[in-house]
């Protein structure tokens, strides 16, 4: 079995309209590489897919968030959020699936690696750099080819 991480995004739904309370995690996030990895997981991996939020670890796509500004970049990756994220990964049932895609950057891609050391990790957007990331995402989407 196969499950997909999207990574989360800076941009998120607050941004523009800050009245607005929690929302549901595929929601809240607006930056345009994460809204099309979102669009690429629910045509591709259905009810398989996860975000992977750098406030609140692996979270379910109807998960009520609320509002933060926190990202992997400024976050130093230890022994003990690694734990803490196994962890959370085990009580959402993610341990079950032999093969993760990961659809982030690269310090999202290795902080799944860390995670899930003894799984498969596809990770088809790292290293490719936001424009064409965007660009290969949109073109899956749009041909309805997975990557």
């Amino acid at each position: 079995m196969e499950a997909c991480i999207v990574a989360c995004s800076k941009r998120k739904v607050w941004d523009r309209w800050p009245h607005l309370g929690e929302r549901p995690a595929r929601e809240a996030y607006c930056g345009l590489l994460t809204r099309l990895a979102i669009t690429y997981a629910e045509l591709f991996y259905r009810d398989h897919w996860y975000i992977l939020s750098a406030k609140y670890g692996f979270i379910r796509p109807d998960m009520l968030i609320e509002p933060y500004d926190k990202t992997f970049r400024n976050i130093v990756i230890t022994k003990s959020l690694i734990s803490s994220l196994r962890r959370q990964a085990d009580s959402l049932g993610l341990t079950r699936y032999s093969v993760i895609t990961v659809l982030g950057g690269s310090r999202y891609v290795e902080v799944c690696r860390r995670v899930f050391p003894d799984k498969i990790i596809r990770a088809p957007l790292a290293g490719l750099g936001y424009f064409r990331a965007v660009k290969l995402l949109k073109k899956a989407v749009e041909s309805r080819t997975r990557l």
